[in-house]
């Protein structure tokens, strides 16, 4: 369901808007955080990204490794397989 903020803000002449300090901190998004964009229709949609499991996809729980994300039920299953 989409609500509206009554926020409106102008794209600059480089194609940036800013989200205001409110909303990022209602949704957690700090500086250099990544949003993933969606289009549906005529409507843009910014989430905030949250990266995947490389084996199994999931989003829960999500920990860095040498560079690839992982998931606790999947490192588990790793040390469990040793």
């Amino acid at each position: 369901m989409i609500k509206s903020t009554g926020i409106v803000r102008k794209v600059d002449e480089l194609g940036r808007i800013v989200i205001p300090i409110e909303l990022r901190r209602t949704l957690g998004i700090e500086e250099r955080d990544a949003l993933e964009i969606y289009v549906d229709d005529e409507t843009i949609i910014l989430k905030k990204y949250e990266p995947a499991c490389v084996f199994c996809g999931s989003a829960e729980e999500v920990s860095n490794f040498k560079g690839k994300n992982v998931c606790k039920q999947c490192a588990r299953s790793m040390v469990e397989a040793v």
